[in-house]
């Protein structure tokens, strides 16, 4: 803490002690409010050369460096729907320079907006999609990632190759599950995305576990007044589910306000297969054929308000709330398991029905503040608070049969779950604006949560009804986390070169308990966390790059929680006290060739990787879905990315990449290696069709050829999405048809065969379907919204 400190004062000595000449300002429109991304550019008055460029940060500041004294330039400034600004100045000492842009009110009604095509664009840690005005931010948020390169939906889990990303919505994580998170992006209106950002090595300023990272950035509001959006959609596939949603933005001098709120009602259906093939000191001794069927319906609301005060010109105070409110999760599993030995002569079957009620509520709340300082520099102060609850009722029901179809026993009972939780966070941060090719920013950042469970189980007699507890499955777990981190980051760019590097260092404090069995699990560790980035411009149309960083993968709270869940007598879901952090050191080089190709080799190494894995207990006749450290992951591989235009209405990228991911693991007695090569591949079409682009179809392919994860092996993929969308009623409409699953070969098998493991697992989706959607837009539809979702990465971690 005390290095940490010393840098911070003497970052303010450099920024205050600094004696280079230069022109520093602030560009604002004529309610003084600040202009982000304007364009300015500095000329020399005796030889009309310009000689440097730069974008105003999202506060309207610039600054230009090192310039020469008694000197004098010209200082030009511009951005599309304003007027631009001009002036001459002499240099004699420091400058600050204030500009005021005019909105050009005479063109605003004679702009036609018509759709682009989405560029795609490499950057030295991320890669960046910008898809402002074009056909795909006429969908939903999930929708342009569905088409982001190297990004690939799941179900509802989103995947960047085999790593699960932490998604950014404005630079703010976003704060729910993988099921929560694509319930809010599937019912949230994509009408304001500027770009996605992968990020696949973030800087030092983000979390430790942020090995990946999706940042959403949304467009940002340029003058006063009130607009709104309207929206629904209707999916129709194995059953209908659909989502409606309003969002609204008012602007003033002093306010910022935005106001979200949709309504999601789902039912999704899923079936699987699975084979047991139970084992006798390495011989097949019984087979367990299950076909199961699950139903979820659920009515979800989401409500979203972000409010910003501007205290001054400088100092901005913002207040974000987030609710999810889930009243209503059903979850219905009815299974039908046949018991064969090895010549199929049936033994005995039974069959089960499962029904779980849930209902839980998640708010969480931020208060910001920021202050902008004559040079550029920002002062940036956040706390946060989640308050979550969950409930969940359960009944299980099986019935037992001979051969001969009569009944021989029956088992029934229920649980009831309890989950509270509670998170804090704060945390400072300082960027300094040293020059125009010069950032250093530095920061700290504490957490607390605290999470605190009950399971009761309540056996059924089936014949008198009367329920009683069950010890062995009744339990209470408490968790208490605490993280301290701090990082500093600095990025400097010359003619040909750029470098980009940080640190990051966490302290973790985890205590687990149970006290119904006395399980304790104390873990307390420190670690150190870089970031490297360096590029080189070798020549004209061609760079090279290389970036390494270490990151971690804590354990979610769900994965810790050592309560039973069952989706029958023999089938049990757990979560594992004893998980340890896992870590990965990720290095990559790479080249860019014309702004449009790209080729890299990456290497990942591993430590303790968590994996959920199905693991039978052979003696018992039971399978146990845990999450296990197997051990040491390594995964090499080599991308292709590039971006071009057949014809003037057809844009096409494509993206591959080969991969090798090894597993070593001592499993069960015995050392396990395996390994597997893949392929992931994306082909995306756009299209403007019609002489005024109103109509916009979009037809992707990704394959995902066989892989392996964890030991298990998954089968190859092939997704299939074509949409179109239509502009209506002078641009302020737009209808959208959207078909998922052309060719039905999303579905796909995943195999277990290493040590005393033998199962296969085909899950059957529900993923093919035809969506019809509708949004109209109200108010002054000129406007653009900076609407942003907050969040943190310990809410994320939130499972159930």
């Amino acid at each position: 803490m005390k290095h940490f400190i010393f840098l911070f004062f003497l970052c303010l000595s450099i920024s205050g002690f600094s004696q280079d000449l230069s022109i520093s300002g602030k560009v604002v429109d004529q309610s003084n409010q600040p202009i982000p991304y304007v364009n300015i550019v500095l000329s020399n008055v005796d030889d009309e050369t310009d000689l440097k460029g730069v974008s105003t940060n999202e506060e309207g500041m610039f600054l230009f460096a090192d310039l020469t004294k008694n000197a004098t330039y010209q200082l030009k400034a511009s951005f599309m729907g304003f007027t631009s600004f001009e002036k001459m100045v002499d240099l004699t000492q420091n400058l600050t320079e204030n500009i005021i842009l005019i909105e050009a009110l005479e063109t605003l009604d004679e702009v036609t907006i018509t759709a682009n095509k989405p560029i795609l664009k490499k950057e030295i840690d991320r890669l960046v999609f910008n898809v402002a005005n074009t056909a795909l931010t006429e969908g939903t948020m999930l929708d342009v990632l569905r088409s982001t390169p190297s990004v690939l939906i799941l179900g509802e889990d989103i995947v960047v190759k085999s790593t699960t990303p932490t998604v950014y919505i404005n630079d703010r994580k976003v704060h729910l599950s993988s099921r929560e998170l694509t319930q809010l992006l599937s019912s949230s209106t994509a009408n304001a995305i500027q770009k996605v950002e992968v990020i696949t090595n973030p800087p030092a300023k983000y979390d430790a576990e942020s090995g990946v990272v999706l940042n959403i950035i949304m467009s940002k509001n340029l003058i006063t007044g009130y607009r709104g959006n309207v929206f629904t959609n209707y999916t129709q596939g194995v059953f209908p589910r659909y989502n409606a949603g309003i969002n609204q933005f008012y602007k003033t001098n002093k306010l910022n306000i935005n106001l979200n709120y949709s309504y999601n009602h789902s039912k999704i259906n899923r079936d699987n297969h699975q084979v047991i093939n139970y084992l006798n000191n390495d011989d097949i001794s019984e087979i367990w054929t299950t076909d199961l069927n699950r139903n979820t319906t659920t009515k979800t609301h989401n409500a979203n308000l972000n409010f910003d005060y501007f205290i001054t010109d400088n100092s901005t105070l913002s207040l974000t709330s987030n609710l999810l409110y889930l009243p209503y999760f059903n979850y219905h599993t009815n299974g039908l398991t046949n018991i064969e030995d090895l010549q199929a002569n049936n033994d005995y079957f039974f069959n089960s029905r499962n029904h779980s009620q849930d209902d839980k509520y998640n708010l969480g709340t931020d208060l910001d503040f920021k202050q902008v300082f004559k040079n550029g520099s920002r002062l940036l102060l956040n706390a946060h608070i989640t308050k979550y609850d969950y409930n969940r009722n359960q009944e299980v029901n099986s019935n037992y049969f001979f051969p001969d179809n009569t009944l021989d026993y029956g088992t029934a009972f229920n649980t009831v779950n309890n989950q509270a939780t509670d998170i804090f966070t704060s945390q400072i941060d300082y960027e300094a604006f040293l020059s125009d090719t010069a950032n250093l920013s530095f920061g700290f950042k504490t957490s607390k949560v605290s999470t605190n469970s009950d399971i009761v189980q309540l056996d059924i007699d089936q014949v008198s009804g009367n329920a009683t507890i069950n010890t062995f499955n009744t339990n209470a777990f408490n968790y208490d986390e605490a993280i301290y981190a701090g990082y500093i980051s600095y990025d400097k760019s010359w003619e040909k070169w750029a470098f980009t590097g940080g640190l990051r260092v966490e302290q973790t404090n985890i205590d687990g308990q149970s006290p119904m069995t006395s399980l304790n699990n104390t873990q307390e560790y420190f670690e150190w966390f870089p970031t490297i980035n360096l590029s080189w411009q070798a020549f004209n149309k061609a760079s090279l790059y290389s970036n390494y960083k270490r990151y971690i993968a804590r354990p979610n709270y769900q994965d810790l929680n050592p309560f039973n869940f069952f989706l029958n007598d023999q089938t049990i879901v757990t979560g594992n006290p004893n998980l340890q952090p896992s870590f990965t050191n990720h290095y990559v080089v790479g080249t860019e060739i014309s702004q449009r190709y790209t080729i890299e080799a990456y290497y990942k190494a591993i430590t303790n990787q968590i994996n959920e894995l199905p693991l039978q207990d052979n003696t018992n006749t039971v399978l146990v879905y845990s999450p296990t450290n197997i051990g040491n992951t390594r995964e090499f591989g080599f991308d292709f990315i590039t971006y071009f235009d057949m014809l003037d209405k057809w844009s096409i990228y494509f993206v591959t990449s080969f991969y090798n991911i090894q597993d070593d693991a001592y499993f069960n007695d015995q050392q396990i290696k395996t390994n597997q090569w893949s392929n992931y591949s994306v082909l995306s079409n756009d299209f403007s069709l019609l002489k005024d682009n109103s109509l916009n179809a979009n037809f992707t392919l990704t394959y995902a050829s066989k892989n392996q994860q964890g030991f298990q092996i998954v089968d190859s993929r092939l997704i299939s999405d074509l949409s179109f969308s239509k502009k209506m009623f002078k641009n302020k409409a737009t209808l959208s048809l959207a078909f998922a699953d052309l060719f039905n070969q999303q579905d796909f098998a995943v195999r277990s065969k290493y040590a005393n493991q033998n199962s296969q697992n085909f899950n059957n989706q529900d993923n093919r379907y035809v969506k019809l959607g509708f949004s109209y837009k109200f108010g002054n539809t000129t406007l653009q919204t900076n609407e942003r979702t907050k969040s943190l990465r310990e809410r994320e971690r939130l499972e159930k």
